[in-house]
């Protein structure tokens, strides 16, 4: 089952991230599905709350390529540690396009049922993209 479970999380990143397979979500997503997501207000919900969250990431970023950094499969849950590279040509929510190369990285763990995925903790790291972006500055670190 975790062998499957992990198949099931490749395809996420790799066909409907990677290629825009946005179809593709019919299948692989259940109707009742969560997602979890600090950076998103409000929990992501059902396969056409997924496209939406897909849809504000794949417009921002045309040209996103995952890598799948680890994929580590238990019971019904799935870790996959990636990294993301893209350019932001696209609005994302208000940002205008700055054109600038980003790299991002993040933690999926999913939780899949009968070979969909109902449940999602996303964390990635935010503030490193709004930083990447110029939106909000970087930190300097105090001597000490």
């Amino acid at each position: 089952m975790s062998e499957q479970n992990k198949a099931i999380a490749r395809r996420m990143i790799e066909e409907v991230w990677n290629k825009h397979n946005i179809g593709l979500a019919d299948q692989l997503v259940a109707s009742n599905y969560v997602g979890h997501d600090p950076a998103t207000p409000g929990d992501i919900r059902g396969i056409e709350g997924f496209k939406k969250f897909f849809h504000t990431y794949s417009s921002a970023f045309p040209d996103q390529r995952f890598t799948i950094e680890d994929l580590i499969a238990e019971g019904d849950r799935v870790v996959t540690r990636w990294t993301v590279e893209a350019t932001h040509r696209g609005e994302l929510q208000g940002i205008q396009p700055t054109q600038k190369r980003v790299r991002v990285t993040g933690v999926i763990v999913s939780r899949i049922e009968q070979g969909r995925v109902v449940e999602d903790y996303i964390n990635w790291d935010a503030l490193g993209l709004m930083q990447q972006l110029g939106v909000v500055p970087k930190s300097s670190r105090a001597a000490g």
